[in-house]
């Protein structure tokens, strides 16, 4: 299986990344141009990395040294497909000093264990490999398959860079193999861990710009839907109908779903401070206040499908329920094709049915909940509901 691309669109050109790939090969192919078999020793003895006594110099130049032709086209092709996401998103000078200092800390768990000398950017390689990981970890790689046949298929980035390259190439396999072995195993496990811990320190401490499917954001997103899920508790809880005043209906107009309304420059302001906080790891109060200011001065404005449903999520656990539910029939009116319109429709249906008094809202959203769930359970679920709210 060989790597071809990935599927994440590199928006700024990665000049650093494709001036580190030439400098490798140049140094490859100079050496191998302009030194005999034995000046090429030479060069190499003067450059790489001594386990049992290095020199600070060496824990960069190693990283430009290979051992022969496939040494250096396997590294740059890996450095090629992950390295260019990278780069885009860390800007050029960030991504040279991360580059280089992943090589060296990679260098430097070699060290720890081994005496013999090393060369080769398979450390550094693999610095930018789970850092691509932490910057996209719900992307896709295509590989070329050959065995008999030959073709293409994809697999998610996170099965293949945790599973496939860091515990079956450098933990698993070797220790079923046993023996000696020339390849620098601890390396690529130390340079794993620094591209990892590297790139999610500069997301957290705001190093580099925030994207709402990096690492934080899509952990973040998971502990929230855990926490929904968990505060929505089953028909068994007493609704208390009778107790709970009626709250004004929402209506929907009926413009085209995708006629975003034109904005001033006070609507473009709160819609880009709403999704900057949306992007931290820890999303402030504040960022209710943006939005409930932002339907006051334009009721019809809406967010893209993610930081939707965030903010009906914010309302949610907040207990705010009729923002939630204003939230949240955005949502079904502006994204009618998305794949889980089903939970929200069960959502809406049981706030409507136990938070807000309205038994006609929860039975149209109730019954369309069990038209489109897949899951049984759920399925269940809203039936429950809808036979606990029909009697009202």
């Amino acid at each position: 299986m060989i790597p071809l691309r990935t599927n994440v669109d590199v928006h700024r050109t990665p000049w650093m990344n494709y001036g580190i790939i030439a400098a490798n090969v140049l140094v490859y192919a100079g050496g191998a141009a302009f030194f005999s078999r034995e000046g090429r020793e030479q060069f190499k003895d003067a450059l790489n990395l001594d386990g049992a006594l290095p020199v600070w110099w060496q824990f960069f130049t190693y990283q430009f040294l290979h051992a022969d032709a496939w040494h250096v086209f396997g590294n740059m092709l890996f450095l090629w497909v992950f390295g260019n996401s990278v780069n885009a998103r860390m800007g050029h000078w960030a991504y040279l000093m991360f580059y280089l200092a992943g090589g060296a800390f990679a260098g430097w768990g070699y060290t720890l264990s081994h005496q013999l000398p090393m060369i080769g950017a398979s450390g550094a390689v693999a610095a930018v490999t789970t850092a691509f990981l932490v910057l996209f970890p719900r992307s896709r790689i295509l590989f070329l398959f050959f065995f008999f046949i030959i073709t293409t298929f994809e697999l998610p980035s996170l099965w293949v860079i945790v599973f496939k390259m860091v515990l079956w190439d450098n933990v698993l396999a070797p220790s079923l193999e046993g023996g000696e072995s020339h390849v620098a195993f601890a390396a690529h496990l130390a340079g794993h861990f620094f591209g990892f811990a590297a790139a999610l320190g500069m997301l957290l401490v705001g190093a580099m710009p925030r994207h709402t499917f990096d690492l934080p954001s899509v952990v973040r997103r998971w502990f929230q839907r855990r926490a929904l899920v968990e505060a929505r508790p089953g028909p068994s809880y007493s609704v208390g109908l009778d107790a709970i005043p009626t709250a004004r209906p929402i209506r929907r107009d009926d413009r085209p779903e995708s006629d975003q309304p034109k904005s001033d420059d006070r609507v473009v302001e709160l819609r880009t401070k709403i999704q900057e906080n949306l992007a931290q790891p820890s999303p402030s109060d504040a960022v209710l206040d943006q939005y409930d200011q932002l339907m006051q001065l334009d009721p019809d404005q809406f967010l893209p499908l993610t930081h939707q449903k965030e903010i009906g999520k914010a309302y949610y656990t907040r207990r705010k329920f009729v923002a939630a539910a204003h939230a949240f029939e955005k949502v079904l009116k502006h994204y009618p094709q998305q794949a889980d319109l089903g939970e929200v429709h069960l959502l809406l249906g049981i706030v409507y049915a136990r938070d807000l008094s309205q038994p006609e809202a929860a039975q149209k959203h109730l019954e369309m909940a069990i038209e489109l769930l897949t899951d049984a359970s759920r399925k269940e679920q809203a039936r429950m509901w809808l036979a606990q709210i029909q009697p009202r």
